[in-house]
């Protein structure tokens, strides 16, 4: 019984196996249409060959019928030939197809041996062949389908061999046997293609799934188990696609996490990796419509959104405050910021670089101007962008020798009003733009890096007249993020040193806190080399920072320059009151003090008050060129009225500042 049941759930195409059979109808839809031409062919010839000794009705008007009938089914297998079912329409296809399989094979078998009785000798030879070709073909057109062949061959080879056993004839007894024998055998053919077949598919669906997996885990990132950078820009090349058909808009975001790298560095790249898979876990808790959240690399993060610019400024701002609250690791609590820059299709631009280089564009503004928050990429960035380009491309075809020189603006000692050095900067005249500010092209020239190719220059420009004036003069040179953790470059700026042979204690290199955060690792070691080789190192801009007072006690720093943001309001007894914390602080720690932006008599009357020994501001001098330094030391042995220092007073002011 056990196999009765399973050869007859094998007859109904078992609907366990949807995938094989899906594959059966779409091998069929090939074949059928071969099977049904067959058999208009052939019942065309046999009615031929007897319509001079059969009936009207069996020749003619049977013969109609057969061929309307075939005609249908090959049209209806015509028309379907582009279909690709799911797999329980298969079924039931297929199911279908072995149950009108029977209906006509039944319906020739009767149409032949009716014909069979009419004729001579030759006549029925050929209703023999007729029945032997057209049953082993159709077994063979319905090689895919075994279950339709054998119910074909059980209709059509059972009742002919019962039709020549009971005509008690040899010859035709032994070709039903031959027939019925050979059927049973390419019936063993088919079963055995079936399987193979069935591996096969079996074989391709598991294939298909195993690459399934290999494409996602190709387009996912396994630290946060977000889809990835690769995944992001598929993603974006689709959805401009459709946006371009459809005419609508798409908005593509950028997330970049702040205070991670100080977090990273602080306390190693470990923790740093568990908190990049706690976001990853917060960006896959959020429920979003229509939002793909991907991990670009690092601390960055992309997002595709639909381009209504409120709706996208909602979901850039959501993301941001999600990933701002606190997270526990272990033991410890951290705290990361993130913003987010945005760019709108078509707007902002029509291609998948175009928009993401724009949206981390908007990023850069976010991160400057309204850090924790989403900025769209506008009209006003565009044209930032533009400026920026052609900044960018006069430097990559400047010639550093005419269009590049260094200003200097003295440092002052008090009371004595000497100049002991001068702090060098940077100025450019480009052919093309003009006179370019620092502030313009020293980012770009950062980011292009550009840079390092620049400061080797600069410095060794600066060296070189510096140490062409009189006196012993100390030389102040600015660093930038780039500069301080490149250990090309600060050999570089070592090897210049010695090669104008003046002494490393004479020259101070001064950072930003913002240049020591980019990567304090590889800063610190840059400044204990500058240190050990007998450099200065000056912190600039200090105050302004979050965390300078902890750069100062762990970084070699020998010098502490007050931001000139304190002097402007320095009258208001709380600036006053922070730049003498300043002053005291250095005091106690050893360290040289400089108060930068002097540009009043008052300010400098209340700097004195406060004991502070080395200033600079414009009511000395602003930055002068060498040629106007040179003309006036020649003429006056000063420059902007004050004396230069005859011996370094460094040491001396150092130790006095205890």
């Amino acid at each position: 019984m056990k196999r009765v049941r399973a050869f007859i759930r094998w007859m109904k195409v078992d609907p366990r196996h949807p995938d094989i059979a899906r594959a059966q109808y779409n091998e069929l839809k090939t074949q059928i249409p071969s099977l049904y031409a067959l058999l208009m062919v052939n019942a065309v010839a046999v009615s031929y060959t007897h319509y001079d000794v059969a009936p009207f009705y069996l020749t003619v008007g049977a013969l109609a019928a057969i061929l309307v009938i075939s005609a249908v089914r090959l049209v209806v297998w015509i028309k379907v030939r582009h279909l690709d079912p799911a797999p329980a329409e298969a079924v039931r296809r297929l199911r279908r197809t072995i149950v009108i399989g029977g209906l006509i094979a039944a319906i020739y078998i009767t149409w032949s041996l009716s014909l069979d009785t009419y004729g001579g000798p030759e006549e029925r030879g050929h209703i023999a062949l007729f029945i032997a070709i057209t049953v082993i073909g159709c077994i063979f057109c319905l090689t895919n389908l075994p279950q339709a062949a054998v119910l074909v061959m059980a209709v059509v080879t059972i009742p002919y061999l019962v039709y020549y056993l009971r005509q008690d004839n040899d010859v035709y007894t032994a070709i039903a046997m031959n027939i019925f024998l050979v059927c049973v055998v390419v019936l063993q053919v088919v079963f055995r293609n079936h399987r193979s077949f069935c591996k096969l598919v079996r074989s391709q669906a598991e294939t298909e799934v195993l690459n399934a997996e290999n494409e996602r885990l190709a387009q996912t990132d396994a630290l946060t188990n977000l889809p990835n950078r690769r995944y992001f820009f598929s993603q974006l090349e689709t959805r401009i696609g459709k946006a371009k058909a459809e005419q609508s808009t798409i908005a593509v975001g950028v997330v970049d996490l702040d205070r991670f790298k100080q977090i990273n560095d602080t306390y190693g790249h470990q923790l740093g990796d568990q908190l990049l898979g706690e976001v990853g876990k917060r960006l896959n808790t959020l429920s979003l419509p229509d939002v793909v959240i991907c991990r670009l690399g690092g601390d960055e993060f992309g997002f595709l959104c639909p381009g209504d610019p409120n709706e996208a400024t909602k979901t850039g701002d959501r993301i941001c405050e999600l990933l701002s609250a606190p997270y526990q690791i272990g033991d410890l609590q951290v705290s990361v910021g993130a913003s987010c820059g945005l760019a709108l299709y078509p707007q902002a631009g029509t291609t998948a670089q175009v928009l993401f280089g724009r949206s981390d564009y908007a990023l850069y503004h976010a991160k400057t101007n309204s850090r924790g928050r989403s900025t769209i990429y506008s009209a006003a960035h565009e044209a930032l962008m533009r400026s920026e380009q052609a900044v960018e491309t006069a430097l990559q075809r400047a010639n550093l020798e005419e269009e590049f020189e260094v200003h200097f603006q003295p440092v002052v000692s008090l009371p004595d009003r000497t100049i002991i050095g001068f702090e060098a900067l940077a100025r450019w005249h480009s052919p093309s733009l003009g006179e370019v500010r620092p502030d313009r092209f020293i980012p770009i020239a950062e980011r292009t890096g550009f840079v390092h190719n620049l400061t080797p220059f600069l410095f060794a420009k600066a060296l070189k007249q510096i140490k062409a004036l009189p006196g012993d003069l100390c030389l102040a040179f600015n660093l930038s993020g780039h500069d301080i953790t490149s250990p090309d470059t600060v050999d570089t700026l070592l090897e210049i040193i010695r090669s104008h042979e003046l002494p490393p204690q004479m020259v101070t290199f001064e950072i930003t806190e913002t240049a020591v955060i980019s990567s304090y690792d590889a800063a610190e070691k840059s400044l204990r080399k500058l240190k050990t080789a007998g450099a200065k190192t000056a912190l600039d801009d200090f105050g302004t920072g979050y965390s300078s007072l902890g750069y100062l006690h762990r970084l070699p720093i020998d010098c502490v320059k007050i931001d000139r943001s304190f002097l402007a309001g320095i009258e208001d007894p709380a600036d006053e009151g922070v730049v003498r914390s300043i002053i005291e602080m250095c005091r106690s720690l050893q360290m040289l003090c400089v108060v930068e932006g002097v540009e009043t008599r008052g300010q400098l009357d209340l700097v004195e008050k406060l004991q502070c020994r080395l200033v600079q501001g414009d009511l000395f001098s602003g930055a002068l060129s060498y040629d106007v330094i040179r003309e006036s030391v020649d003429k006056t042995d000063k420059v902007a009225g004050l004396p230069l220092s005859v011996s370094t007073q460094l040491d001396a002011l150092k130790l006095s500042a205890s």
